[in-house]
């Protein structure tokens, strides 16, 4: 299969690669020819948040590999692994419409889509035991969650052995995950983390923004508003954390059920008493039948 960079009046021509065998041919002859190259790991279903991380990826290195593969290991026995959203043709298309020219690139993304049957192959018995930082929280919530996480996204290293990995700051816990195994483990890869895309009223951007209901839609704008209640309240003098969790937890009490809603140090997560350097509001909450996080970084001033 050739990499076609446009096609018919300009538009880019996606070339998809299928196996760990091919797209990892193609990282090796782009690094061996000096080019730089970036891996943008996302389940599909595509949205705004994922594109502002392609295009970081795209004006940061001369090569971008997106993958899209629903990675089963990381959902739990009752989620939502059977109904979420699988929409490769949608997503194609919404990286076609990436205009590349503004980004000082001409050379489209490359997709790698794998099957299951590829990550995982019959007799498949190996997994990653997550770092400590994966406990707290989703870790306490999701029990596998962070350990099929970890699994698939080291596999998608070896697969495609990138210079740079890009992640959404929004999967906070997920990021630091993913940054320790990285480090631990010693894989040479950088693992940046970029800015949460919201919608135009504050709303995460979230593949699963698209379970909710128009009702559940609205109730779910708790979730931005409690953090911005909580940075309000840092802005204005407040460092205690108790008291600014129950600002976030006054606010939140229009959603159906609270996981966390925690304030925690920027890099153990663990939860601190009084804000003194950086710290990270994070929630999860659940809106009808829809699991939602979200996250802000507290910032005293002097």
């Amino acid at each position: 299969m050739q990499l076609h960079e446009s096609g018919f009046g300009g538009v880019p021509v996606i070339d998809v690669v299928k196996t760990c065998d091919d797209i990892r041919d193609r990282v090796h002859r782009f690094r061996c020819s000096g080019q730089t190259v970036g891996l943008v790991p996302t389940m599909g279903a595509l949205h705004q948040g994922h594109l502002s991380l392609v295009r970081e990826s795209l004006t940061q290195c001369d090569r971008t590999i997106v993958s899209i593969f629903v990675n089963p290991t990381q959902f739990g026995p009752d989620e939502d692994l059977s109904s979420y959203p699988r929409t490769l043709d949608a997503d194609l298309d919404l990286l076609r419409q990436i205009e590349l020219e503004p980004l000082g690139t001409n050379t489209a993304p490359l997709v790698f889509c794998p099957h299951d049957s590829e990550m995982y192959p019959d007799g498949y018995s190996t997994s990653i035991n997550p770092p400590a930082i994966a406990k707290p929280w989703e870790g306490q919530f999701r029990p596998s969650h962070f350990g099929g996480v970890a699994t698939v996204v080291l596999k998608l290293f070896a697969a495609a052995p990138a210079d740079i990995a890009f992640f959404g700051r929004k999967d906070y816990q997920q990021f630091r995950v993913i940054d320790t195994m990285v480090r631990d483990l010693n894989l040479g890869i950088a693992v940046q983390a970029c800015p949460i895309v919201r919608e135009i009223d504050g709303l995460a951007m979230s593949s699963r923004n698209r379970y909710l209901s128009s009702a559940d839609r609205v109730r779910a704008l708790a979730l931005s508003q409690a953090l911005n209640d909580a940075k309000a309240s840092v802005d204005a003098g407040n460092r205690n954390a108790a008291d600014v969790r129950e600002k976030m937890l006054e606010t939140l009490k229009v959603v159906d059920s609270i996981d966390y809603a925690a304030v925690v140090d920027v890099e153990t997560l663990q939860p601190t008493e009084t804000i003194v350097g950086n710290a990270i509001a994070m929630i999860a909450a659940t809106v009808g039948r829809t699991r939602l996080i979200d996250n802000c970084v507290l910032t005293p001033t002097a």
